[in-house]
């Protein structure tokens, strides 16, 4: 009898904690704190970003408009031409001139599905729980000479997504996301950087650069502004 006990906590050890002893609800506590804790969180209701976008050598104006939960708005500015991305949790709709797509045209089931972190507030570690996500531990890897800690989350959609944390300050520093667009697997590998602490508290990086399927694309936030009145109607699809 207490061999087989020895060998249920000899498992169980193996499956909750890590290297160094920590379990899954300890670090997402600790990248949660790092980031500004659950209370200041919880008070962003709005985030309207300033930036730009760099593609192919080229750098664009850009504007994110966020409401928690409700709705995201993208605008970049290409050569006087806007390139839209919206998301709603009731779809969304993209513009895109540059493809030929002059109109709004609405987002498929999967991409709606992947836009639906975009107006996500703290990432997929945040109240994960409730959000419906699972996350469990996958070691450590190496980023950029960081022993990373690996952690893999599966959200409701079952969109799986490997996060790296910098050991020593917990910030995300890597994030690799599978999903599938119009019948095609997609992978998006995105680095972040330049973390800042913001007027109300909120950590958040300030460059960000993926990568899918060998296009790069970096996004550099240079004002944020949070809890900014915002009219949900800027979320509605325009009429053709």
């Amino acid at each position: 009898m207490n061999i087989i006990k020895t060998s249920v906590a000899l498992l169980l050890g193996a499956i909750s904690f890590t290297a160094n002893g920590q379990t899954v609800d300890d670090i997402v506590k600790k990248h949660i704190d790092a980031i500004g804790g659950t209370d200041v969180i919880s008070k962003v209701k709005t985030i309207v970003i300033d930036g730009e976008v760099a593609v192919m050598g080229q750098s664009f104006p850009s504007t994110t408009t966020i409401v928690i939960n409700k709705g995201f708005k993208n605008v970049t500015t290409v050569n006087g031409v806007e390139i839209i991305q919206c998301f709603t949790p009731d779809g969304g709709w993209m513009v895109n001139p540059m493809m030929g797509a002059t109109s709004p045209t609405p987002v498929s089931e999967e991409e709606k599905k992947i836009g639906a972190s975009r107006y996500d507030i703290g990432g997929p570690l945040f109240n994960y729980k409730e959000k419906g996500n699972t996350v469990e531990l996958a070691g450590a890897d190496s980023v950029n000479g960081v022993k990373a800690i690996k952690l893999k989350v599966k959200d409701k959609n079952a969109i799986e997504t490997t996060i790296y944390l910098d050991p020593q300050t917990y910030y995300i520093i890597k994030a690799e996301s599978k999903g599938n667009v119009n019948g095609q697997d997609m992978v998006a590998v995105t680095t972040f950087s330049d973390y800042k602490k913001t007027d109300i508290g909120y950590v958040m990086p300030y460059v960000t650069n993926t990568s899918t399927q060998g296009f790069d694309v970096t996004i550099t936030h240079n004002k944020v502004e949070f809890n900014k009145d915002v009219d949900p109607k800027v979320f509605e699809m325009p009429k053709s």
